[in-house]
């Protein structure tokens, strides 16, 4: 009986404890929250949170998509009253639900659909504006309504509607902001725009659906030099969501406001907190009701049950639990308090609602093995169905490969006998990591029809159907176009001489009397100064040479040259000289534009060209192979998600060779790289340059290095050729209409 007196006595004690911190920490509020009421005015959604004194500030908010839910947080605010839900059946408002923390109150409003808002102060009001969500209109409805369908000729033709326009971010800035605070400021598309701000990794990321990037707006932000937490500010489109990445650095805070179409979001540094101040922070990481506990030896049982009669929780403790406990706790939250009698005794807690389930850590683990095992069990005894699954882009065989890649290893089948053998395959149990079947599912492939068939239980079913939508979906197109320029440029010059001369004391008999004669080469000059009778009396070239070293061409052009002779035919002797000279220049250019049309991460190649022929001699005979000689273009192309193209390209341009006893050589030119390309951009991938310069010179000995007249007596030739591979590619992203509202 005194012991029952006694404890009696310890929860009173508690409870003015409590009843006493709770006043004080009432008074210190700035404010209190009374109650909040919904109404509907002019067609629009309002929510009026009431107050006990004037607010100055509207409060910070943020909102969610999935769920949708606006969450509000009060700071220096209360709420005494025990009703912590309201429910609302109106408009696109749910219900609205309090949560206390320290110094501040957190309003979370829980909507049937994705919405935005708008809040004003209003004395000792806040009112909250629910504000319509930017949706496009379905293309059932405008199919149906008579102001957006034309007539129609035939009545077997179904009108289609039009692929919806998505609108566009206006402008984005960055300014400084008060207390080193950095500002960004988003034009939205309108003021019915909704916009989900959210943590993401160490920074903020905005999404703003069904909304397009302008490419003006497309860019990185560089704002370190603002003096703000804020770094950088990326804007990317991905899909038909538009992103906002904002990179802060050190610690942070953020809050939002909309005024009409302009969303401010600011990042507010804090200070750093010390040792004892994290300390406080880990402690606010509890959000129960402070209370006072002072005990000394007493039951640990009859401690939970303090606990349980201050927080209306239903308790219930394992038989295991005993022993007692002592400790002095002052204004602790209480489920900070009871945290530390758990731990300080190697206690769980299971909580389902509002009863908690305390028992030894073990006795925990070894009661959730038994429920596991039992749902195994339950599973494996569960009713199998089969369903087929049609795959629309994808090829069935690779879909049953992504949903596990063992099952081929588990079948000991290759993986062309699931293309093709509609016999069934096992997958591995359900409960391997990433694993989508259960231990009794079963699938298999049909390649004539593209479909899927998968034999297991009704969860299972829906996780397959889950991750088929996902990977069944088509891929975008790129069009390569690639313009291959060969450009080549020759140059040579060549220059030589022919030397010859008559005497006429052999007996021949000259004819003229030309002290000089000229014509295109030694021969017509000779002719124009003296010819011989034979016997027949025919006329005969008398023409011996001394010197010949003509020049020469390269590139099989004609020489031209000039000729003359000396003396007069009253002499009987005749010198005559022929000198040729040649210079060539020649600019050529080849160009190949290949084009090829491939998907999104998909290899392509595009070839065209000749085989040559060549003969090979063996036991069997001679008989003849070919070896290609073409121009080829592969290419893999990835778009990543700021639109922008990552391409690996292998480029070879083969041409015929010289000719061997062996068959003909091939001249081979290939380049292989990855660059990032914009779309509709030209960049050059890379070239091969080709430089040949050769000098050639003939001569008598001694007689050609003898000065001025050495020239007369040698012949000399220089030729140099350019060649150059310049390859230009030009990705363009092909837009269809699964990707034009985008």
């Amino acid at each position: 009986m005194k012991k029952t007196l006694w404890i009696a006595c310890k929860v009173l004690r508690m409870m003015v404890v409590l009843y006493v911190g709770l006043a004080s920490g009432l008074a210190g509020a700035q404010n209190t929250l009374l109650g909040m009421s919904a109404y509907v005015a002019d067609g629009v959604e309002f929510l009026r949170l009431d107050f006990a004194q004037d607010v100055k500030k509207p409060p910070r908010g943020f909102t969610l998509q999935s769920p949708p839910r606006i969450t509000l947080d009060f700071p220096d605010v209360a709420s005494p009253s025990e009703q912590k839900k309201w429910i609302f059946s109106a408009g696109k408002l749910e219900s609205a639900q309090v949560f206390v923390a320290p110094e501040r109150v957190r309003v979370v409003m829980n909507l049937k659909q994705g919405s935005g808002y708008l809040g004003t102060v209003d004395g000792k009001s806040v009112l909250i504006r629910l504000q319509a969500e930017a949706s496009d209109p379905e293309p059932q409805q405008a199919a149906t309504s008579p102001t957006t369908v034309p007539a129609m000729t035939s009545p077997k033709m179904a009108a289609v509607p039009a692929l919806p326009v998505r609108p566009l971010l206006q402008d984005i800035d960055f300014k400084r902001g008060p207390l080193g605070s950095g500002l960004v400021l988003l034009k939205l598309p309108s003021d019915q725009t909704v916009a989900d701000v959210r943590h993401q990794g160490k920074g903020l990321a905005v999404v703003l659906d069904k909304v397009r990037l302008p490419d003006a707006l497309r860019r990185r932000m560089d704002v370190r030099d603002f003096g703000t937490p804020v770094q950088a500010i990326t804007t990317t489109q991905v899909g038909d969501h538009l992103q906002i990445l904002i990179e802060p650095s050190g610690r942070w805070d953020f809050n939002t406001v909309q005024i009409g179409s302009t969303l401010t979001i600011a990042v507010i540094p804090t200070v750093e907190k010390s040792a004892t101040d994290a300390h406080h922070a880990e402690a606010d990481a509890f959000t129960g009701k402070k209370l006072s506990l002072n005990f000394q030896s007493i039951d640990l049982r009859s401690v939970l049950q303090v606990i349980a009669d201050f927080t209306k929780f239903n308790i219930v403790t394992s038989d295991t639990v005993s022993g007692t406990v002592t400790l002095r706790l002052e204004d602790v939250p209480w489920d900070q308090a009871l945290d530390i009698i758990l731990q300080s005794k190697g206690l769980g807690m299971r909580k389902k609602g509002n009863v908690m389930w305390i028992a030894p850590k073990e006795e925990i683990a070894t009661r959730e093995k038994l429920d596991f095992e039992s749902q195994a069990a339950a599973q494996s005894m569960e009713p199998v169905r089969t369903q087929s699954f049609q795959i629309n882009y994808a090829k069935a065989v690779d879909i049953v490969s992504k949903l596990k890649e063992d099952v081929t290893a588990a079948s000991g089948t290759s993986s062309g006998a699931v293309a093709t053998n509609p016999a069934a395959i096992p997958a591995p149990a359900a409960s391997a990591k990433g694993q989508v079947l259960s231990v009794r599912g079963t699938l298999f492939a049909d390649p004539r029809t593209n479909q899927l068939f998968v034999t297991d239980t009704a969860a299972s079913l829906e996780r397959v159907q889950q991750f088929i939508a996902k990977v069944d979906v088509p891929l975008r197109q790129v069009l390569i176009e690639a313009r291959l320029v060969v450009a080549s440029e020759d140059f040579g010059r060549s220059l030589g001489v022919k030397l010859g001369g008559f005497d006429a004391a052999g007996g021949s008999t000259l004819i003229g009397a030309n002290r000089v004669g000229f014509g295109t080469s030694l021969d017509n000059a000779f002719i124009t100064s003296g010819l011989a009778k034979g016997a027949t009396g025919a006329a005969t070239l008398i023409n011996p040479q001394y010197v010949n070293f003509p020049a020469s061409s390269s590139t099989g052009a004609s020489v031209p040259s000039i000729a003359f002779t000396l003396f007069s035919a009253a002499s009987g002797q005749l010198i005559g000289l022929e000198l040729s000279a040649l210079e060539s220049n020649a600019t050529g250019k080849v160009v190949s534009s290949p084009r090829v049309l491939t998907m999104d991460q998909q290899p392509a190649i595009v070839s065209q060209g000749t085989q040559i022929p060549y003969a090979t001699v063996s036991s069997n005979g001679t008989q003849t192979q070919f070896q290609q000689a073409n121009l080829k273009l592969e290419v893999t192309p990835q778009i990543t998600p700021d639109g922008t193209l990552v391409l690996t390209l292998d480029i070879s341009k083969d041409s015929l060779g010289i000719a061997t006893t062996a068959g003909y050589a091939i001249d081979t030119k290939r380049v292989k790289t990855q660059a990032l390309v914009e779309n509709g951009g030209t960049v050059v991938i890379g070239g091969i340059y080709e430089m040949t310069e050769n000098n050639t010179e003939n001569k008598v000995p001694f007689f050609g290095d003898l000065p001025w007249i050495g020239v007369l007596f040698k012949n000399n030739a220089k030729t140099t050729t350019k060649k150059e591979l310049l390859v230009f590619i030009t990705p363009k992203i092909v837009v269809d209409k699964n990707f034009a509202a985008r």
